[in-house]
């Protein structure tokens, strides 16, 4: 499984004027294909003495089919909670009753020393015990299965470590404890998990921020975490969140993705995929820029393949999620305020003690707020080959947001300075986005020229251009190159990848 959908295909499709709104379903009224100029030239059978439908009739038939969509989405009723069903629903309500005795025969400071393993050996006699005076019988493949259970709510974390151990799963929502929503392959659907009530939940999510030193509570509502396999998690608590606790995990991968496996998955073109490891490789300032979920964090993973193993990396970041495949790497990360609001530790702090640190390259997970001075900063004093990664929606937009993020602390310099600077800092900014049909695509590889008047000049080099959708309703595209001479191409040849780098561009 992968959560970039499936390799892309179709390039001979036409380059239809179909609209772009609505679920993922193919409009068939609308589709007016070519047929090869042979097949063109045949006499039509016999039978179809009937006139061809018109453009006109065409596009009317498209135009009807996506209004009766939208009539269908305006009339729809939301659906009810998922209920746990069968083998997994009669282990969860047997939970139920075991756990209120289980904890009555069991030290919570004791089990909390031992592991899963001697947990589970230390817990089998005593849950027999249990079931016996329960009078419920079980099979042997139910009562591992309630061991599992058990442990889990006991050590990990509780009714989510069933999600966390599915590959298929790539982001976890928990929307209070009676409603959690997985995304499997770039869709989002209604899982069968419960939590017992609020209280449960609230516990599950103190367990996973006391890992890291942090703390969730009324008067921290807030709270950024990581999980051991560098997962991300956001948790967010009344009385915030109005329907209870909520919890946001976004799994990565166990296996470290390249731009080669982005290229299969049909995330870029060969082209691309060959000018941004040339890009990684030849220490070109990056910003990586994208929607949530679109891929940003995975992207900048993949680039730092390219790294040459004997640089020096640092890393800065709110929760640690990079994992570079280098060996010299040395991640850091913020600090919140303690309860007196003191000791905070901020992204532009660590920026600027990692210039004291020899690096040959800063990476920043993400940008927010007036820390992207301090790395433009870095990037235009000998730190070539710095990256981050920020939200924005197009390339154009991404050069806007730094701006206005730079504007918003407390730097005192004119607009049009901070616009040459960015000009004269970024190289390379790389888009990518999560399309409808789920699937992740690299739409723009644009370079930053430099500065005409009080405008920031650029020149795209990839483009991604939808075509079509197949009756699945996977979207259809290629990848086009514009064919010009890239402005990056001295850095390239400083580093002897100029010709290779043309080609891929031309």
């Amino acid at each position: 499984m992968n959560a970039f959908g499936k390799k892309n295909g179709g390039s001979g499709l036409r380059q239809g004027a179909r609209p772009n709104f609505g679920v993922a379903k193919p409009m068939k009224g609308g589709s007016s294909k070519s047929a090869p100029k042979d097949e063109a030239a045949e006499p039509a059978p016999a039978e179809s003495s009937s006139p061809a439908p018109s453009s006109a009739s065409r596009g009317s038939g498209a135009a009807s089919e996506a209004l009766a969509r939208l009539a269908e989405r305006a009339n729809a009723v939301a659906s009810a909670p998922a209920e746990s069903t069968g083998f997994e629903g009669s282990v969860h309500k047997i939970k139920e009753q075991v756990l209120p005795r289980l904890l009555e025969r069991v030290d919570p400071e004791a089990a909390a020393t031992l592991t899963k393993e001697e947990l589970s050996e230390e817990f089998r006699p005593i849950i027999t015990e249990v079931l016996a005076e329960l009078k419920i019988t079980l099979n042997r493949r139910e009562q591992f299965a309630l061991e599992k259970v058990l442990i889990d709510e006991l050590l990990g974390f509780g009714p989510l470590e069933e999600l966390l151990s599915d590959p298929d799963v790539s982001d976890i929502m928990v929307n209070g404890p009676d409603q959690t929503y997985v995304e499997r392959k770039g869709k989002l659907e209604l899982s069968t998990i419960r939590f017992r009530d609020e209280q449960h939940l609230f516990q599950i999510a103190q367990r996973i921020v006391n890992m890291v030193g942090r703390r969730v509570d009324q008067t921290t509502p807030l709270a950024d975490a990581r999980l051991k396999d560098g997962s991300r998690v956001n948790v967010i608590v009344p009385p915030l969140s109005l329907r209870g606790t909520a919890i946001s995990i976004r799994k990565f991968s166990e296996k470290p993705i390249t731009l080669d496996m982005l290229k299969g998955f049909g995330s870029m073109s060969d082209a691309m995929c060959t000018a941004l490891k040339i890009a990684g490789a030849s220490r070109m300032n990056v910003v990586i820029s994208g929607g949530t979920g679109s891929g940003k964090t995975t992207m900048l993973n993949a680039m730092s393949k390219m790294i040459d193993p004997g640089e020096r990396v640092l890393t800065i970041e709110d929760a640690a999620e990079l994992r570079l495949q280098q060996p010299h790497w040395l991640p850091l990360e913020t600090r919140p305020p303690n309860l007196e609001g003191q000791g905070a530790i901020t992204i532009g702090d660590l920026v600027k003690n990692a210039l004291r640190m020899r690096p040959d390259r800063i990476i920043l997970g993400e940008i927010r707020g007036s820390e992207c001075f301090d790395l433009l900063a870095a990037m235009n004093t000998g730190h070539d080959g710095s990256m981050c990664t920020l939200h924005a929606n197009s390339p154009r937009e991404c050069l806007g947001r730094m701006e206005n993020m730079i504007l918003m602390g407390d730097i005192k310099i004119p607009k049009e300075a901070i616009s040459r600077q960015i000009a004269e800092s970024v190289d390379l900014i790389v888009q990518v986005k999560r399309l409808r049909d789920g699937s992740r695509r690299t739409t723009n590889i644009t370079e930053v020229i430099g500065m005409e008047g009080d405008v920031i000049v650029t020149q795209e080099l990839f483009k991604f251009e939808y075509l079509d959708e197949t009756e699945d309703g996977e979207i259809i595209g290629e990848y086009a190159s514009s064919g010009l001479r890239p402005y990056t191409l001295e850095k390239a040849r400083m580093f002897g990848f100029d010709q290779a780098y043309l080609e891929a561009c031309l």
